[in-house]
C-alpha cells in the first residue's frame, strides 16, 4: 500500500500527513492517528464527503514556521468531527507566542482552526486542545452548525517566556470566533485563554451556553463595523460562568463605522475577579483600542440582560455603557449585581431595575 493507512470499506486510519487527502477523498469514517502536520502546511478537511465523520487520535502535532497560514481547515455538509477519549490537538503555540499575538512581532497563524462553511445540522464535539498559536477557531459561512464539549486550555501561555517582555507570551488567543454564520449552537464547553472567551462580529440567531470561562476577555459582541459584514442578530449568551477574566458580557463597536447589534440576550451569568468591566458596551473603538469618543453608526437595538452576578476588582468598573448619540435603544437589565468595582459610568440608562451606580 503507497501510503499509511488502513483501509476497510469507507473507514480509513491514517497514521502520516500525506495520506490525509487521500483518505479524504476515498473514506467517509476517518480517524487521525498521531498526525504530525509540516511546518506551513494545513490539515486540510475542506472536501469532505456528505456526512463524514472525522475522528481525532493520539496527539496531533504541528511544526513551526514564522507564516500566516491556516493550520487546520474544515469544511462540509452533515459532517461529524470529534475526538477519541485519550487525544490532544497541540498547537505548538509557544514556538509562536512573544506576548504580541496577531499585532506583531513573530508572523503567526490568525487563526489554528477554520470552520468554514459547516452547515446541515454538522457537529463538532469532544474535542481536546492546547496551545494555539494566536485565535483558536475561526467559525464562519455556517449554518445550522452544533459546537458542544470543547477543551480548550491555553493556560501555558498565561506566564511571560523569553520573547515577551515580561507580558504573558500568549495574545489575542481568542477561544471561539464566529462571523456570518446562522443557527449555530455552541454550548457545554470549557476555554482557558487570554482573549475572548466567545466574540460574535456577525451573524444571525447564535446560541451560547454552558460555557466555563478563564483567563480572558469574556462573552463578547464585536467588534461590529468596517467589516465584509457587519449585522449581529438574535444572539443569546446564557448560563455560563467567567472568573479570572477582564471582561463579564461585553459589546462593542468601531468608530465611525456602520452596522447593526440588535437582539441581544444574556443571562444567567456568573462573574468572578473581573479586572476591567463587569458588564461592557463600547462604541468608540479605534484601531483595536478605545478613544472614550463614541461614534453612532453602528445601532444598538434590543438588548437584554438578566440575573449576572458576581465581583470585580477594586480598580475595575462593575458597569461601563459608552453609547453614541442616538445610537442605543430598548435596553432592558433586571436582576444585576457586580460588586468590587469603582467608577461606574453609563451614559445611557436602560430599562428595568437596574443602577449603573
Amino acid at each position: 500500500m503507497p501510503y499509511p493507512y488502513s483501509k476497510t470499506a469507507t473507514s480509513c486510519t491514517v497514521t502520516e500527513y500525506a495520506s490525509v487527502s487521500a483518505a479524504v477523498a476515498s473514506c467517509t469514517a476517518i480517524t487521525l492517528k498521531s498526525i504530525t502536520v509540516p511546518a506551513g502546511d494545513t490539515l486540510d478537511l475542506t472536501k469532505l464527503k456528505a456526512g463524514s465523520k472525522v475522528t481525532f487520535s493520539g496527539t496531533t502535532t504541528f511544526e513551526y514556521v514564522a507564516e500566516d497560514f491556516d493550520p487546520v481547515k474544515i469544511t462540509g455538509s452533515g459532517v461529524e468531527i470529534t475526538g477519541d477519549s485519550s487525544h490532544v490537538i497541540d498547537g505548538n503555540g509557544s514556538a509562536w507566542w512573544d506576548g504580541q499575538g496577531s499585532n506583531g512581532g513573530t508572523t503567526k497563524p490568525d487563526h489554528f482552526i477554520v470552520l468554514s462553511k459547516l452547515v446541515a445540522n454538522s457537529h463538532v464535539h469532544g474535542l481536546n486542545i492546547k496551545n494555539w498559536p494566536t485565535h483558536c477557531f475561526q467559525i464562519t459561512g455556517a449554518k445550522d452548525l452544533i459546537i458542544e464539549n470543547i477543551y480548550l486550555d491555553n493556560s501555558a501561555g498565561d506566564a511571560p517566556n523569553s520573547k515577551s517582555g515580561g507580558k504573558a507570551a500568549a495574545h489575542n488567543s481568542d477561544g471561539f470566533d464566529i462571523s456570518s454564520s446562522t443557527n449555530v449552537v455552541l454550548r457545554n464547553s470549557i476555554v482557558k485563554n487570554q482573549d475572548d472567551c466567545v466574540a460574535v462580529t456577525s451573524g444571525t440567531n447564535i446560541t451560547v451556553s454552558g460555557l466555563t470561562c478563564s483567563g480572558g476577555h469574556g462573552l463578547s459582541i464585536g467588534s461590529v463595523g468596517g467589516k465584509s459584514n457587519n449585522t449581529v442578530s438574535g444572539i443569546t449568551f446564557s448560563d455560563s460562568t467567567i472568573s479570572n477574566s477582564e471582561n463579564g458580557a461585553r459589546i462593542k463597536t468601531n468608530s465611525g463605522t456602520t452596522g447593526s447589534v440588535e437582539n441581544i440576550v444574556y443571562t444567567n451569568i456568573k462573574l468572578s475577579n473581573i479586572s476591567d468591566y463587569g458588564i461592557d458596551i463600547q462604541q468608540d473603538y479605534l484601531n483595536g483600542g478605545p478613544t472614550g469618543v463614541p461614534t453612532n453608526g453602528v445601532t444598538i437595538k434590543g438588548v437584554t440582560m438578566s440575573n449576572i452576578t458576581g465581583t470585580a476588582t477594586s480598580d475595575a468598573k462593575n458597569y461601563y455603557i459608552l453609547c453614541g448619540s442616538g445610537s442605543c435603544s430598548d435596553f432592558t437589565f433586571n436582576g444585576i449585581s457586580i460588586t468590587g468595582g469603582t467608577g461606574d459610568s453609563c451614559n445611557y440608562s436602560p430599562a428595568g431595575d437596574f443602577k449603573c451606580a
